[in-house]
């Protein structure tokens, strides 16, 4: 069972990764390629080429966790749709809703931009 709090911060590899790989394998993935640190508490999701296969690793205070998921029917989606990025920044909820298989439709601004103050022309008072 994989209970996290919204504070964690869930990054997903954006290049797909060799499901042989384990506790040691990712580990050295997430330091030299992501620029992670295990021991910060951040949860790191990697999917395999195929999409059938997918590990979440993270620390959670005393040790490394390492849960892995096997679809028998159909394929995860793909989390590299960023070009250029190493990873691709996830919510909790979405990482939730990716490993029952949902699709990662991106995320929608629901607030508006910041408010930026402009000066104002003032004309002369006569």
């Amino acid at each position: 069972m994989l209970t996290l709090t919204r504070a964690v911060r869930v990054f997903a590899s954006a290049v797909p990764v060799d499901m042989r790989k384990g506790f040691d394998g990712l580990s050295a993935l997430v330091e030299q390629q992501l620029g992670g640190q295990l021991l910060k508490g951040d949860v790191f999701l990697f999917v395999g080429r195929c999409r059938r296969r997918a590990k979440v690793l993270y620390f959670d205070g005393t040790g490394l966790v390492l849960l892995t998921k096997r679809l028998f029917k159909g394929r995860f989606a793909r989390p590299w749709v960023q070009q250029g990025a190493p990873s691709v920044e996830l919510t909790v909820a979405e990482l939730s809703l990716f490993l029952e298989g949902c699709e990662l439709a991106g995320r929608w601004k629901l607030s508006p931009p910041a408010f930026e103050e402009k000066e104002l022309a003032v004309a002369p008072v006569v």
